[in-house]
Protein backbone atom coordinates (compact mmCIF):
# COMPACT_ATOMS: atom_id res chain seq x y z
CA UNK A 1 0.00 0.00 0.00
CA UNK A 2 1.59 3.48 -0.86
CA UNK A 3 2.49 5.24 2.26
CA UNK A 4 0.93 8.23 1.28
CA UNK A 5 -2.56 6.43 2.08
CA UNK A 6 -1.25 5.84 5.95
CA UNK A 7 -0.95 10.06 6.14
CA UNK A 8 -4.52 11.18 8.24
CA UNK A 9 -6.80 12.77 6.03
CA UNK A 10 -8.03 15.18 8.13
CA UNK A 11 -7.64 19.08 6.90
CA UNK A 12 -10.59 20.65 5.52
CA UNK A 13 -11.84 23.98 3.81
CA UNK A 14 -11.43 26.34 6.66
CA UNK A 15 -7.74 24.27 7.52
CA UNK A 16 -6.73 24.74 3.89
CA UNK A 17 -7.99 28.26 3.56
CA UNK A 18 -5.94 29.60 6.33
CA UNK A 19 -2.79 27.67 4.62
CA UNK A 20 -3.46 30.03 1.50
CA UNK A 21 -3.64 32.69 3.14
CA UNK A 22 -1.28 32.17 6.05
CA UNK A 23 1.77 31.07 3.80
CA UNK A 24 0.73 34.31 1.76
CA UNK A 25 0.28 37.03 3.87
CA UNK A 26 3.52 37.10 5.86
CA UNK A 27 5.35 40.73 6.13
CA UNK A 28 4.79 41.71 2.60
CA UNK A 29 1.67 43.26 3.13
CA UNK A 30 3.28 45.51 5.64
CA UNK A 31 6.92 45.72 4.05
CA UNK A 32 6.13 46.34 0.28
CA UNK A 33 3.82 49.70 0.29
CA UNK A 34 6.74 52.26 0.07
CA UNK A 35 8.86 49.90 -2.37
CA UNK A 36 5.86 49.66 -4.87
CA UNK A 37 4.66 53.42 -4.26
CA UNK A 38 8.39 54.54 -4.86
CA UNK A 39 8.82 52.47 -8.53
CA UNK A 40 5.52 54.26 -9.13
CA UNK A 41 4.61 57.69 -10.57
CA UNK A 42 1.31 58.36 -7.80
CA UNK A 43 -0.76 55.99 -5.89
CA UNK A 44 -3.50 55.51 -8.50
CA UNK A 45 -0.48 53.77 -9.90
CA UNK A 46 0.84 52.13 -6.95
CA UNK A 47 -2.91 50.67 -7.00
CA UNK A 48 -2.97 49.47 -10.00
CA UNK A 49 0.34 47.74 -9.59
CA UNK A 50 -1.17 45.98 -6.62
CA UNK A 51 -4.16 44.90 -8.68
CA UNK A 52 -2.19 43.54 -11.56
CA UNK A 53 0.09 41.14 -9.38
CA UNK A 54 -3.34 39.95 -7.44
CA UNK A 55 -4.56 38.85 -10.99
CA UNK A 56 -1.89 37.20 -11.92
CA UNK A 57 -2.10 35.47 -8.86
CA UNK A 58 -5.58 34.99 -8.99
CA UNK A 59 -4.85 33.46 -12.60
CA UNK A 60 -2.52 31.45 -11.57
CA UNK A 61 -4.53 29.95 -8.25
CA UNK A 62 -7.41 29.30 -10.93
CA UNK A 63 -5.15 27.33 -13.38
CA UNK A 64 -3.00 25.62 -10.54
CA UNK A 65 -6.54 24.52 -9.00
CA UNK A 66 -7.86 22.24 -12.07
CA UNK A 67 -4.02 20.69 -12.30
CA UNK A 68 -4.37 19.74 -8.45
CA UNK A 69 -8.02 18.45 -9.08
CA UNK A 70 -6.46 16.19 -11.52
CA UNK A 71 -3.54 15.50 -9.34
CA UNK A 72 -4.74 15.09 -6.29
CA UNK A 73 -1.61 13.69 -4.17
CA UNK A 74 0.66 14.90 -1.58
CA UNK A 75 3.95 17.05 -2.84
CA UNK A 76 2.38 19.65 -5.21
CA UNK A 77 4.30 21.23 -7.86
CA UNK A 78 7.07 18.30 -7.84
CA UNK A 79 4.24 15.83 -8.15
CA UNK A 80 2.38 17.99 -10.61
CA UNK A 81 5.43 18.23 -12.98
CA UNK A 82 6.37 14.47 -12.24
CA UNK A 83 2.95 13.90 -13.67
CA UNK A 84 2.53 15.75 -16.51
CA UNK A 85 6.43 15.91 -17.59
CA UNK A 86 8.16 12.89 -16.35
CA UNK A 87 10.56 11.75 -13.33
CA UNK A 88 13.00 13.87 -14.20
CA UNK A 89 10.91 17.17 -14.40
CA UNK A 90 9.40 16.14 -11.41
CA UNK A 91 13.00 15.29 -9.43
CA UNK A 92 14.45 18.51 -10.21
CA UNK A 93 11.66 20.49 -8.93
CA UNK A 94 11.61 18.72 -5.87
CA UNK A 95 15.23 18.74 -5.26
CA UNK A 96 15.76 22.61 -5.07
CA UNK A 97 12.48 23.03 -3.45
CA UNK A 98 14.34 20.38 -0.73
CA UNK A 99 17.51 22.35 -0.87
CA UNK A 100 16.84 26.42 -2.11
CA UNK A 101 13.21 27.11 -1.75
CA UNK A 102 11.55 25.37 1.29
CA UNK A 103 14.73 25.89 3.38
CA UNK A 104 15.43 29.93 2.25
CA UNK A 105 12.32 30.79 2.48
CA UNK A 106 11.66 29.52 6.19
CA UNK A 107 15.24 30.94 7.16
CA UNK A 108 13.97 34.40 5.89
CA UNK A 109 10.93 34.40 7.70
CA UNK A 110 12.68 32.94 10.84
CA UNK A 111 15.37 35.68 10.75
CA UNK A 112 12.68 38.61 10.39
CA UNK A 113 11.06 37.42 13.21
CA UNK A 114 13.94 37.06 15.11
CA UNK A 115 14.99 40.48 14.10
CA UNK A 116 11.23 41.70 15.18
CA UNK A 117 11.05 40.47 18.64
CA UNK A 118 14.75 41.73 19.03
CA UNK A 119 13.31 45.43 18.26
CA UNK A 120 9.95 44.89 20.45
CA UNK A 121 11.70 43.91 23.37
CA UNK A 122 14.33 45.64 22.77
CA UNK A 123 17.51 43.02 22.67
CA UNK A 124 20.57 43.56 20.82
CA UNK A 125 20.20 42.74 17.54
CA UNK A 126 22.51 39.72 17.54
CA UNK A 127 20.00 37.60 19.25
CA UNK A 128 17.96 37.31 16.55
CA UNK A 129 19.59 34.67 14.93
CA UNK A 130 19.26 32.58 17.97
CA UNK A 131 15.20 33.51 18.33
CA UNK A 132 15.08 32.63 14.69
CA UNK A 133 16.15 28.87 15.40
CA UNK A 134 14.52 28.53 18.30
CA UNK A 135 10.94 29.46 17.09
CA UNK A 136 11.60 27.38 13.92
CA UNK A 137 12.44 24.37 16.11
CA UNK A 138 9.37 25.33 18.08
CA UNK A 139 7.14 25.32 15.69
CA UNK A 140 8.52 22.11 13.82
CA UNK A 141 7.94 19.98 17.20
CA UNK A 142 4.57 21.41 17.36
CA UNK A 143 3.81 20.54 13.59
CA UNK A 144 5.07 16.97 14.18
CA UNK A 145 2.48 16.39 17.04
CA UNK A 146 0.15 15.85 13.91
CA UNK A 147 -1.36 18.06 11.31
CA UNK A 148 -4.20 18.50 13.63
CA UNK A 149 -1.74 21.16 15.98
CA UNK A 150 0.10 22.70 12.66
CA UNK A 151 -3.64 23.53 11.32
CA UNK A 152 -5.14 24.52 14.63
CA UNK A 153 -1.58 27.09 15.09
CA UNK A 154 -2.31 28.46 11.21
CA UNK A 155 -6.07 28.96 11.81
CA UNK A 156 -5.69 30.76 14.86
CA UNK A 157 -2.90 33.10 13.90
CA UNK A 158 -4.42 33.51 10.37
CA UNK A 159 -7.09 35.34 12.45
CA UNK A 160 -4.37 37.13 14.60
CA UNK A 161 -2.97 38.65 11.20
CA UNK A 162 -6.33 39.90 10.11
CA UNK A 163 -7.22 41.84 13.04
CA UNK A 164 -4.77 44.20 12.64
CA UNK A 165 -4.81 44.30 9.01
CA UNK A 166 -8.79 44.75 9.18
CA UNK A 167 -7.77 47.46 11.89
CA UNK A 168 -5.70 49.74 9.50
CA UNK A 169 -8.02 49.03 6.60
CA UNK A 170 -11.40 50.22 8.02
CA UNK A 171 -10.02 53.02 10.34
CA UNK A 172 -7.76 54.87 7.89
CA UNK A 173 -10.31 54.02 5.18
CA UNK A 174 -13.06 56.11 7.09
CA UNK A 175 -10.85 58.43 8.99
CA UNK A 176 -7.90 59.11 7.09
CA UNK A 177 -8.48 62.79 5.36
CA UNK A 178 -5.48 62.48 2.67
CA UNK A 179 -6.22 62.24 -0.79
CA UNK A 180 -5.83 58.96 -1.87
CA UNK A 181 -5.60 59.03 -5.57
CA UNK A 182 -3.09 60.87 -8.22
CA UNK A 183 -1.02 61.46 -4.52
CA UNK A 184 2.08 61.93 -6.37
CA UNK A 185 5.07 59.46 -4.96
CA UNK A 186 7.62 62.15 -5.06
CA UNK A 187 9.97 59.70 -7.26
CA UNK A 188 12.49 60.58 -9.97
CA UNK A 189 11.70 59.55 -13.24
CA UNK A 190 14.80 57.81 -13.72
CA UNK A 191 13.69 55.33 -11.09
CA UNK A 192 10.18 55.12 -12.12
CA UNK A 193 9.10 51.70 -13.11
CA UNK A 194 5.31 50.09 -13.04
CA UNK A 195 7.32 46.25 -14.04
CA UNK A 196 9.64 46.76 -10.72
CA UNK A 197 6.16 47.98 -8.51
CA UNK A 198 4.40 44.47 -9.84
CA UNK A 199 7.36 42.68 -9.23
CA UNK A 200 7.58 43.46 -5.88
CA UNK A 201 3.76 43.16 -5.39
CA UNK A 202 4.02 39.27 -6.88
CA UNK A 203 6.87 38.66 -4.01
CA UNK A 204 4.06 39.59 -1.79
CA UNK A 205 1.77 37.34 -3.29
CA UNK A 206 3.85 34.36 -3.21
CA UNK A 207 3.24 31.12 -0.94
CA UNK A 208 -0.37 30.27 -2.36
CA UNK A 209 0.74 26.83 -4.18
CA UNK A 210 1.97 25.18 -0.61
CA UNK A 211 -1.77 24.17 0.14
CA UNK A 212 -1.42 21.64 -2.52
CA UNK A 213 1.61 20.08 -0.99
CA UNK A 214 -1.27 18.52 1.77
CA UNK A 215 -3.76 17.27 -0.66
CA UNK A 216 -3.17 13.75 0.44
CA UNK A 217 -4.04 14.68 3.48
CA UNK A 218 -7.08 16.33 2.59
CA UNK A 219 -10.99 15.03 3.37
CA UNK A 220 -12.01 15.72 0.14
CA UNK A 221 -8.85 17.32 -2.49
CA UNK A 222 -10.98 17.65 -5.72
CA UNK A 223 -13.22 19.97 -3.64
CA UNK A 224 -11.31 21.42 -1.22
CA UNK A 225 -8.34 22.10 -2.75
CA UNK A 226 -9.60 24.05 -5.59
CA UNK A 227 -12.00 26.44 -2.99
CA UNK A 228 -9.19 26.95 -0.75
CA UNK A 229 -7.05 28.63 -3.23
CA UNK A 230 -9.48 30.57 -4.91
CA UNK A 231 -10.63 31.65 -1.50
CA UNK A 232 -7.50 32.64 -0.12
CA UNK A 233 -6.11 34.65 -2.72
CA UNK A 234 -9.16 36.60 -3.02
CA UNK A 235 -9.63 37.38 0.40
CA UNK A 236 -5.22 38.18 0.12
CA UNK A 237 -5.85 40.62 -3.07
CA UNK A 238 -8.76 42.44 -0.70
CA UNK A 239 -6.10 42.40 2.11
CA UNK A 240 -3.61 44.04 0.42
CA UNK A 241 -5.72 46.63 -1.94
CA UNK A 242 -7.52 47.74 1.30
CA UNK A 243 -4.35 48.39 3.62
CA UNK A 244 -2.76 50.32 0.62
CA UNK A 245 -5.99 52.68 0.23
CA UNK A 246 -5.80 52.96 3.92
CA UNK A 247 -2.11 54.49 4.42
CA UNK A 248 -2.80 56.45 1.18
CA UNK A 249 -5.68 57.87 2.98
CA UNK A 250 -3.86 58.31 6.41
CA UNK A 251 -0.26 59.73 4.75
CA UNK A 252 0.95 61.69 2.26
CA UNK A 253 2.76 59.36 -0.23
CA UNK A 254 5.68 61.25 -0.24
CA UNK A 255 5.89 60.19 3.44
CA UNK A 256 4.97 56.52 2.87
CA UNK A 257 8.29 56.32 0.43
CA UNK A 258 10.24 57.97 2.91
CA UNK A 259 9.12 55.73 5.56
CA UNK A 260 9.51 52.80 3.50
CA UNK A 261 9.22 49.98 5.94
CA UNK A 262 7.90 52.38 8.88
CA UNK A 263 5.11 53.08 6.93
CA UNK A 264 2.45 50.56 7.98
CA UNK A 265 3.78 51.52 12.00
CA UNK A 266 3.30 55.25 11.26
CA UNK A 267 -0.04 54.98 9.83
CA UNK A 268 -1.10 52.99 12.73
CA UNK A 269 0.32 54.95 15.05
CA UNK A 270 -1.82 57.79 13.64
CA UNK A 271 -4.67 56.18 13.55
CA UNK A 272 -4.44 54.45 17.31
CA UNK A 273 -1.98 57.03 19.05
CA UNK A 274 1.99 54.84 20.44
CA UNK A 275 -0.08 52.23 21.66
CA UNK A 276 -1.46 51.59 18.06
CA UNK A 277 2.03 51.15 16.74
CA UNK A 278 2.70 48.17 19.56
CA UNK A 279 -0.45 46.55 18.18
CA UNK A 280 1.06 46.41 14.42
CA UNK A 281 3.86 45.66 16.10
CA UNK A 282 2.61 42.03 17.82
CA UNK A 283 0.04 41.70 14.02
CA UNK A 284 3.17 41.53 12.33
CA UNK A 285 4.50 39.24 14.36
CA UNK A 286 1.69 37.19 14.22
CA UNK A 287 1.66 37.65 10.77
CA UNK A 288 5.07 35.78 9.93
CA UNK A 289 4.52 33.03 12.84
CA UNK A 290 1.74 32.08 11.35
CA UNK A 291 3.25 32.38 7.80
CA UNK A 292 6.27 30.25 9.02
CA UNK A 293 4.30 27.71 10.72
CA UNK A 294 2.19 27.50 7.30
CA UNK A 295 5.85 27.01 5.43
CA UNK A 296 6.75 24.18 8.24
CA UNK A 297 3.32 22.20 7.69
CA UNK A 298 3.32 22.56 3.82
CA UNK A 299 7.45 22.17 2.82
CA UNK A 300 8.29 18.66 3.96
CA UNK A 301 5.66 17.03 2.17
CA UNK A 302 7.50 17.72 -0.92
CA UNK A 303 10.36 16.32 0.75
CA UNK A 304 8.38 12.82 2.09
CA UNK A 305 7.01 12.70 -1.60
CA UNK A 306 10.47 12.41 -3.25
CA UNK A 307 11.55 10.10 -0.71
CA UNK A 308 8.45 8.10 -0.40
CA UNK A 309 9.63 7.56 -4.94
CA UNK A 310 13.12 6.82 -3.69
CA UNK A 311 14.63 9.83 -5.37
CA UNK A 312 16.32 11.36 -2.18
CA UNK A 313 19.61 10.17 -1.18
CA UNK A 314 18.27 8.23 2.75
CA UNK A 315 15.02 8.09 0.63
CA UNK A 316 14.10 5.29 3.57
CA UNK A 317 14.33 7.45 6.34
CA UNK A 318 12.96 10.50 4.83
CA UNK A 319 10.14 9.06 3.79
CA UNK A 320 9.18 7.19 7.30
CA UNK A 321 6.15 8.51 9.06
CA UNK A 322 5.50 8.62 12.75
CA UNK A 323 3.96 5.63 14.05
CA UNK A 324 1.71 7.76 16.44
CA UNK A 325 1.40 11.14 14.93
CA UNK A 326 1.38 10.63 10.99
CA UNK A 327 3.92 13.22 10.46
CA UNK A 328 6.56 13.09 8.29
CA UNK A 329 9.00 13.05 11.00
CA UNK A 330 12.85 12.64 9.15
CA UNK A 331 11.53 15.52 5.94
CA UNK A 332 10.62 18.16 8.46
CA UNK A 333 14.02 17.50 10.31
CA UNK A 334 16.16 17.96 6.86
CA UNK A 335 13.86 21.27 6.04
CA UNK A 336 14.52 22.85 9.90
CA UNK A 337 18.66 21.81 9.55
CA UNK A 338 19.07 23.08 6.61
CA UNK A 339 16.84 26.47 7.10
CA UNK A 340 19.04 26.79 10.02
CA UNK A 341 22.79 26.32 8.20
CA UNK A 342 21.22 28.99 5.91
CA UNK A 343 20.62 31.13 8.25
CA UNK A 344 24.21 30.90 9.87
CA UNK A 345 25.27 31.88 6.05
CA UNK A 346 23.04 34.17 4.57
CA UNK A 347 20.61 37.19 5.44
CA UNK A 348 17.13 37.18 5.25
CA UNK A 349 16.80 39.10 2.31
CA UNK A 350 18.95 37.30 0.01
CA UNK A 351 17.47 33.80 1.18
CA UNK A 352 13.70 35.54 -0.41
CA UNK A 353 16.01 36.12 -3.45
CA UNK A 354 17.02 32.97 -3.97
CA UNK A 355 13.82 31.36 -3.20
CA UNK A 356 12.08 33.21 -5.17
CA UNK A 357 14.56 32.63 -8.72
CA UNK A 358 14.44 29.09 -7.43
CA UNK A 359 10.53 28.49 -7.73
CA UNK A 360 9.16 30.29 -10.63
CA UNK A 361 10.13 28.78 -13.38
CA UNK A 362 8.88 25.39 -12.18
CA UNK A 363 5.26 27.50 -11.81
CA UNK A 364 5.45 28.18 -14.93
CA UNK A 365 5.59 24.46 -16.35
CA UNK A 366 2.58 23.49 -13.88
CA UNK A 367 0.82 26.95 -15.41
CA UNK A 368 1.64 25.33 -18.77
CA UNK A 369 0.03 21.74 -17.63
CA UNK A 370 -3.24 22.51 -17.61
CA UNK A 371 -3.16 22.84 -21.76
CA UNK A 372 -1.01 18.94 -21.83
CA UNK A 373 -3.61 17.49 -19.03
CA UNK A 374 -7.27 19.07 -21.42
CA UNK A 375 -5.54 17.00 -24.25
CA UNK A 376 -5.40 13.86 -22.43
CA UNK A 377 -8.71 14.37 -21.11
CA UNK A 378 -10.08 14.37 -24.74
CA UNK A 379 -13.21 16.79 -23.70
CA UNK A 380 -13.94 14.27 -20.44
CA UNK A 381 -16.06 15.86 -17.48
CA UNK A 382 -14.03 16.99 -14.62
CA UNK A 383 -15.16 18.04 -11.13
CA UNK A 384 -12.93 21.64 -11.54
CA UNK A 385 -12.25 23.48 -15.12
CA UNK A 386 -10.31 26.95 -14.99
CA UNK A 387 -12.53 29.42 -15.83
CA UNK A 388 -11.85 31.83 -19.28
CA UNK A 389 -9.69 28.88 -20.70
CA UNK A 390 -7.44 29.65 -22.54
CA UNK A 391 -7.34 33.57 -21.22
CA UNK A 392 -6.60 32.50 -17.58
CA UNK A 393 -3.83 30.34 -17.56
CA UNK A 394 -1.85 32.14 -20.16
CA UNK A 395 -2.00 35.25 -18.17
CA UNK A 396 -0.25 33.58 -15.03
CA UNK A 397 2.24 32.17 -17.87
CA UNK A 398 3.11 35.42 -18.64
CA UNK A 399 3.38 36.75 -15.06
CA UNK A 400 5.78 34.28 -14.83
CA UNK A 401 7.95 34.63 -17.99
CA UNK A 402 7.92 38.31 -16.00
CA UNK A 403 9.31 37.09 -13.12
CA UNK A 404 11.71 34.81 -14.44
CA UNK A 405 13.12 38.02 -16.80
CA UNK A 406 13.19 40.56 -14.07
CA UNK A 407 15.12 38.74 -11.45
CA UNK A 408 17.94 37.33 -14.71
CA UNK A 409 18.43 41.00 -14.85
CA UNK A 410 18.73 42.44 -11.51
CA UNK A 411 20.02 39.41 -9.57
CA UNK A 412 21.97 37.66 -12.28
CA UNK A 413 24.23 35.38 -9.09
CA UNK A 414 21.01 34.11 -7.27
CA UNK A 415 19.74 32.77 -10.14
CA UNK A 416 23.15 31.09 -11.42
CA UNK A 417 22.91 29.39 -7.73
CA UNK A 418 19.83 27.92 -8.24
CA UNK A 419 20.27 26.42 -11.55
CA UNK A 420 23.43 24.91 -10.55
CA UNK A 421 22.18 23.58 -7.27
CA UNK A 422 19.35 22.07 -10.20
CA UNK A 423 22.29 20.93 -12.19
CA UNK A 424 23.92 19.01 -9.12
CA UNK A 425 20.74 17.29 -8.66
CA UNK A 426 21.00 15.69 -12.68
CA UNK A 427 23.70 13.00 -11.58
CA UNK A 428 22.07 11.80 -8.50
CA UNK A 429 18.90 11.77 -10.40
CA UNK A 430 20.65 9.23 -12.84
CA UNK A 431 22.63 7.48 -9.88
CA UNK A 432 19.16 6.97 -7.66
CA UNK A 433 17.45 5.84 -11.09
CA UNK A 434 19.87 3.29 -11.43
CA UNK A 435 19.46 2.09 -8.01
CA UNK A 436 15.80 1.52 -8.43
CA UNK A 437 16.13 0.03 -11.21
CA UNK A 438 18.38 -2.26 -10.01
CA UNK A 439 16.14 -3.36 -7.02
CA UNK A 440 13.05 -3.33 -9.09
CA UNK A 441 14.78 -6.05 -11.12
CA UNK A 442 16.15 -8.10 -8.17
CA UNK A 443 13.01 -7.93 -6.54
CA UNK A 444 11.23 -9.14 -9.85
CA UNK A 445 13.90 -12.17 -10.55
Amino acid sequence: MDKESHLKKNIGFFVSTSLVIGTVIGSGIFMKPGIVLSSTANSTMALLAWFIGGIITLASGLTIAEVSVKIPKTGGLYVYLEEVYGKIWGFICGWVQTLVYGPAIMGALSLYFGSLVSNFFGFPQSSKLMIGVITIILLGILNLLGTQFGGFIQTITTIGKLIPIILIAVFGIFKGDVSVFNAASGSSQATLSMGAAVLATLFAYDGWMNVGFMAGEMKNPSKTLPRAIISGIVIVMIAYLSVNIAMFHVLPAKEIVKLGPNAAATAASSLFGAFGGKILAIGILISIFGCLNGKLLTFPRVTFAMAERGFLPGAKILSSIHPKFKTPVASTILQILLAIIMMIFWNPDRLSDIAMVAVFLFYGLAFNAVFLLRRKEKGQSSLYKVPLYPLTPIIAIIGTIYIIGSTLINAPVDALISVGIALIGLPIYWKLKGKIKSDQEVKAS
